[in-house]
């Protein structure tokens, strides 16, 4: 059982401990689910957790806080559940928070349901996480975008139901060109033209748009708005990355402590030797340590903080960093046992590698974080 005393740590209220036990009850009895078939699973993972009234949270009034602890709770006991409620929250996240009546009224009653799936079409094959180098475009037409170009390594691209679209709707360089557009899967000109092949294995595809028409009404927020956006959302979001790795670590040390307790070596637990011990020290030191700075930042945005870029930043790259080391070191006290296909750690170690890379990877991180430190130290010098 995953150490839960971090649940009276004062970043958190009753509600949030009620929910944290509801959710972990509801996990036990319905996952891991079937893998065998990814794009099924994800579906009926959607489906499961709609019905159990958890993907209420991914939409309307956004609570970092209760996000993170369910992307924690479910990434412990199956990371493809968390796969899937992470992306419908990641994929309307910027309906919640920047979208007309209308578009929250047609979309959120879907997605919150598990009704429909969401997706948010941001990385492109050349700009991969320069987001202000998108080269899509949004060509207005009459009372309508003709959207044209490439997105690429979208998560749930191919089973989506709509897709949050960033594209550059003006004839400026950099962030500044950017708009967001809810497009519906099923938009003449919008195509599924590769679906892409990971370690973990997750619904992520290549998306083309030719000629693909959207009203007016499709744009979210403001024209040229599209980066702040995006921005926003993931300020939100990249938290809760962190709090996946953390679940990742959590289930990895549990992993370790059975193994620990039982293996006998030379006619006494693992558990008995130091080097071991060390191990074990270690890998608590890094949970809890990430632990801190993901609630952190999940406290600071729901205390009302416009933005918390640095402190996302801290956790998704801290938390992921560990989690790894973390999940390695489980494989090590696993011994052969680690490598083999079907262990509990060895999907693990293929399930956390991608969480160092997605929604910003590790040297994005670090470069966000001395950009606001530095800046921080100039405007108080």
């Amino acid at each position: 059982m995953s150490d839960r005393s971090f649940l009276i740590w004062p970043f958190f209220e009753a509600r949030h401990k009620a929910l944290a036990d509801d959710l972990d009850t509801w996990c036990a009895a319905n996952l891991p689910v079937d893998h065998s078939d990814v794009d099924v699973a994800c579906r009926s993972l959607v489906a499961a957790l709609g019905d159990a009234g958890w993907l209420q949270h991914t939409g309307g009034d956004l609570d970092v806080r209760t996000l993170c602890l369910i992307r924690e709770t479910l990434a412990r006991h199956d990371g493809l559940a968390d796969f899937a409620f992470a992306m419908q929250g990641l994929g309307t996240g910027a309906i919640s928070l920047f979208g007309t009546e209308a578009q929250k009224a047609a979309w959120l009653p879907l997605t919150r349901t598990g009704r429909a799936i969401s997706a948010f079409a941001l990385t492109e094959p050349q700009s991969g996480s320069d987001v202000a180098s998108s080269t899509m475009t949004a060509v207005m037409d009459g009372d309508e975008y003709v959207l044209n170009g490439q997105k690429t390594w979208i998560s749930n691209g191919g089973i989506a139901d709509v897709y949050t679209v960033f594209a550059r709707s003006e004839d400026v360089p950099g962030a500044r060109g950017l708009s967001a557009f809810v497009v519906p899967a099923d938009t003449p000109g919008l195509e599924i033209t590769e679906r892409l092949q990971v370690i973990a294995p997750h619904p992520l595809a290549t998306l083309t748009f030719n000629d693909c028409r959207v009203p007016a009404s499709a744009l979210l927020g403001e024209r040229g708005k599209g980066f702040g956006i995006a921005m926003s959302v993931l300020d939100v979001f990249r938290s809760t990355v962190a709090a996946a790795a953390l679940g990742f670590a959590r289930r990895a040390l549990d992993e370790a402590l059975t193994r620990v307790t039982t293996r006998q070596v030379q006619g006494s637990a693992l558990a008995k030797l130091q080097l071991v011990q060390g191990h074990i020290a270690e890998m608590a030191v890094d949970i809890d340590a990430s632990a801190l700075l993901v609630y952190r930042a999940a406290w600071t945005k729901d205390s009302g903080a416009p933005r918390v870029t640095r402190e996302a930043a801290m956790a998704k790259l801290f938390a992921t960093d560990q989690a790894q080391k973390v999940i390695d070191a489980a494989v090590q006290l696993h011994g052969g046992d680690g490598v083999r296909s079907g262990q509990m750690v060895e999907s693990l170690y293929r399930e956390i590698r991608a969480l160092r890379i997605y929604e910003g990877a590790s040297d994005v991180q670090k470069v966000v974080i001395a950009r606001q430190t530095l800046a921080d130290f100039a405007g108080g010098k």
